[in-house]
């Protein structure tokens, strides 16, 4: 096996709803919770130094730029999750200046462990330190999620040690206790268009891989990427393009793939609010003119 290797799934999902009625069952999933368990004390320890490690070396905002705090976060174990979410790390923080201001949360992907899991509770504790670094009346979250998903939301699912439902209602509660105003918020995983309502502002443009209703695809756990990580991320944006250029560019690549592998649209989703093109323009004026190159094992092949 390889080193760094993930841990596999190997016990069922546990019921994470509290109560007897599905309207409560509903109610709990909507608050975001969130289960540990079997964790070795010095597992934690470790990875809890991880965390603070990468917090530590998060830089203030600079007053008079328009800085991007750039987070990625594979919720997921399956190695393809972390492979997107490292990669989507490096290809963001070049693409909007943010060294120094990115926060990456992928555990390890069968050859490298060196960045802190991801979680709901790393999520949030992330995002409360950027809170406390950046100023929301000039500066721009830019949030990278990717992960298997259910209606009620995005999947924490590690190994057998951690589950957890990270719904729109929690997410969207954590932006307004934080003061996150300015928003790009780019979400891979199935029936994530269900982020829309609850996230959707007019300082916010959100991306995501599928609609309210419908799967996407790619998320093989030996993939290298997902397919709307693979439009998105590892091409559309590696090009000095706009964000709206480079979201129709990776959906006619996935309308592409899907009908030559006969399979039912994701239909991804794009939502720019009014406001957005106010400040967008001023953090994209520092794209790099030259694209990079896509890396890894392309997720359609013929």
């Amino acid at each position: 096996a390889w080193a760094n290797t993930p841990p596999a799934h190997g016990s069922a999902w546990p019921g994470l709803g509290s109560g007897s009625s599905a309207a409560e069952v509903n109610e709990s999933l909507e608050l975001g919770p969130e289960l540990q368990r079997g964790a070795s004390p010095k597992q934690l320890l470790q990875e809890r130094r991880k965390l603070d490690q990468a917090l530590d070396g998060l830089q203030r905002q600079r007053r008079g730029i328009v800085d991007a705090y750039v987070v990625t976060i594979a919720l997921d174990s399956d190695p393809v999750f972390a492979r997107e979410a490292r990669e989507a790390g490096r290809v963001l923080s070049r693409r909007y200046n943010a060294n120094g201001r990115t926060m990456v949360l992928a555990g390890p992907d069968g050859i490298e462990d060196n960045h802190p899991k991801g979680s709901i509770t790393s999520l949030m504790i992330s995002l409360a330190r950027i809170a406390e670094l950046m100023d929301p009346s000039e500066d721009v979250l830019v949030l990278y999620t990717t992960s298997h998903g259910a209606p009620e939301g995005l999947a924490y699912h590690y190994g057998d040690t951690g589950f957890g439902i990270l719904s729109p209602r929690r997410l969207s509660n954590a932006f307004e206790e934080l003061g996150f105003d300015r928003r790009i918020l780019l979400i891979s995983a199935c029936y994530s268009g269900a982020f829309i309502p609850a996230l959707a502002s007019e300082n916010t443009a959100i991306l995501t891989a599928s609609a309210a209703n419908r799967t996407s695809f790619g998320c093989q756990p030996d993939n290298d990427w997902t397919f709307f990580g693979d439009a998105l991320i590892n091409r559309a944006l590696r090009k000095p393009q706009p964000l709206a250029a480079a979201s129709q560019e990776a959906n006619l690549s996935i309308v592409d793939w899907e009908s030559r592998k006969l399979l039912l649209a994701s239909l991804p989703q794009t939502h720019l609010g009014d406001k957005v093109e106010q400040w967008l323009p001023a953090l994209e004026a520092r794209i790099p003119r030259s694209a990079s190159r896509p890396v890894g094992k392309p997720a359609f092949t013929e």
